[in-house]
């Protein structure tokens, strides 16, 4: 596969690597302190590298609306930088985003056409091209007002690359979208509580009329003048069981008792026949066609019974106007609405997986995820985390109305933690940080070891087994003031309380400031021992 090169980019594959992992600082508690949502001021590349400890591989979607480098300068942000200047800052943000999804887990990525396609050339590098879902094309805007008296093309459309982590494990929700009444459905069963062998048939028309009592279709007409095809359709939607069409079916494309039934009905034209089924829908037969429901056309979308379609790689119907007032924060030229995210977290979660976002400007992503019952993490490096992204999701606990809240039945609740970016886990001599607490360095060293998410919380020097490998952290007086140097040293003392506390059979690594142990007693017990900080590196 072809790879993209520009100026530097050995340097930026190297970024995420060579970056130093940072502690998250912990400021200030909103709502319910206890649920699991993270807002994160702070450079997002230091943050993500902060994040792989606690989540790597545990993010199931991630929305992300990066600048879309259109060589402009926005109140809120810097677009305008040189190209390879640009890909150099994408390129260890998306490595760092690939390791945190969860192996079934999707990404997507809103973009404009200004490094549409740079932008995919390094995401196939990244994510690997047989991963690569589809691009997806967002009418943004309509071809009217002051750009439309421009000559040429009016820009009315941006772009969402859309990727899986591991296509193999990538399993999508169906989601479907609302649509136009399909009019091939013109006939109407009168009386279908009767048994079907006693079905009626007349046309559509004829039954939207009698429903409103109209002796004519001209008075029809002029009661609901260019309102009429709307009422028609929700007519048809409100009464699915009953609205068919029929459509010619072969008997090969049937089984057995169906074939049957079929048969009989082109040797008796004027009554249905059934052929039912276990899992699915009965058929149903007349004329030697058969009868198909309306009903397998609707879906319920935002709660109301609609007609609907599968959604495709199209999105025209959720324009970006009139945002000014949705999540009562004003973000000028950088807002997405709370429907087009709803979509992306409806086609790629659950109830409660972890949704991040780390461009996250207004905080839209967060406000929907949160609406929807997903956890969350959003990064913002601007000051707008605290202007715009906190008092959002405070109005949100509160139980605002605006966006998506009707659509979701929004009723309030919940809360999050507010974090800023504290000192990085080394300091410049290589040293560990003063203020690196046993916790946090714990998480750091079991996905320094394991290439797994800490889940757990770490409140002893045992940390877990993993491939039937224990590990122990002796570090920042977790043994107490018992133990020599605060525990921190591996003695035969200490070797005989983790035996006593914390025994395993296969073998051990401990981290230590040092060890009184030899070489041949260390062997006799199956214990590497490795040397903070020297031993510790960035994964």
């Amino acid at each position: 596969m072809p790879f993209l090169d520009w100026v530097n980019k050995t340097q930026a594959v190297g970024t995420s690597v060579e970056t130093p992992y940072h502690l998250l600082q912990f400021q200030a508690a909103f709502g319910d302190a206890a649920v699991d949502n993270l807002l994160i001021q702070g450079d997002n590349l230091k943050a993500l590298k902060a994040l792989l400890p606690f989540y790597r591989s545990q993010v199931k979607c991630v929305y992300i609306d990066p600048p879309y480098n259109t060589q402009s300068a926005f109140t809120y942000y810097d677009d305008k930088l040189e190209h390879s200047q640009w890909l150099s800052m994408m390129y260890p943000r998306l490595e760092l985003i690939r390791d945190l999804l969860a192996d079934e887990g999707t990404i997507f990525v809103h973009i404009d056409d200004n490094e549409l396609g740079y932008l995919i050339a390094i995401m196939d590098e990244i994510f690997v091209r047989s991963n690569r879902i589809g691009v997806i094309t967002f009418k943004q805007s309509s071809a009217s007002g002051p750009k439309a008296i421009n000559p040429g093309l009016v820009t009315t459309n941006n772009y969402i690359l859309y990727y899986a982590k591991n296509k193999s494990a990538w399993s999508p929700n169906r989601v479907y979208v609302p649509g136009p009444r399909d009019d091939r459905y013109n006939k109407v069963i009168e009386n279908v509580n009767d048994h079907y062998s006693s079905w009626r048939l007349i046309g559509l028309r004829e039954a939207f009329q009698r429903n409103n009592k109209l002796a004519t279709w001209d008075e029809i007409k002029a009661k609901f003048a260019d309102k009429l095809e709307e009422k028609i359709a929700d007519f048809v939607v409100a009464n699915a069981n009953r609205v068919v069409r029929t459509a010619r079916v072969a008997p090969k494309d049937v089984n057995e008792s169906a074939r049957e039934a079929l048969e009989k009905s082109n040797n008796d034209k004027l009554k249905v026949y059934c052929s039912p089924r276990e899992d699915k829908d009965d058929y149903y037969f007349l004329g030697g066609e058969q009868l198909v429901f309306y009903k397998a056309k609707t879906r319920i979308i935002d709660g109301v019974t609609r007609t609907a379609s599968p959604l495709t790689n199209l999105w025209d119907d959720l324009l970006s106007n009139n945002l000014h007032n949705e999540g009562s924060v004003s973000f000028p030229n950088g807002k997405k609405p709370e429907t087009l995210i709803k979509r992306c977290i409806e086609l790629s979660t659950k109830s409660g997986d972890i949704v991040l976002d780390s461009f996250l400007g207004s905080g839209t992503t967060i406000a929907v995820a949160h609406k929807m019952g997903r956890r969350w993490i959003g990064i913002e490096m601007g000051d707008h985390a605290v202007s715009h992204c906190i008092p959002r999701m405070e109005s949100i606990i509160a139980g605002e109305q605006s966006g998506i809240s009707k659509a979701v039945e929004w009723q309030g609740g919940g809360g999050f933690r507010f974090y800023t970016l504290g000192e990085p886990v080394f300091d410049a001599d290589g040293g560990i940080h003063p203020n690196v607490r046993f916790g946090p360095l714990a998480a750091y060293l079991w996905h320094f070891e394991t290439g797994d998410a800490a889940r757990q919380e770490f409140t002893t020097p045992f940390l877990g087994v993993h491939n039937n490998t224990a590990y122990y952290l002796l570090y920042n007086g977790i043994l107490g003031d018992r133990r020599p140097q605060g525990g921190n040293v591996l003695t035969s003392a200490v070797l005989a309380y983790l035996n006593e506390s914390f025994s395993h059979d296969g073998p051990r690594v401990i981290y230590g400031e040092t060890t009184r142990l030899g070489e041949a007693r260390l062997r006799e017990a199956n214990i590497v021992f490795k040397q903070i900080p020297y031993d510790i590196k960035a994964r």
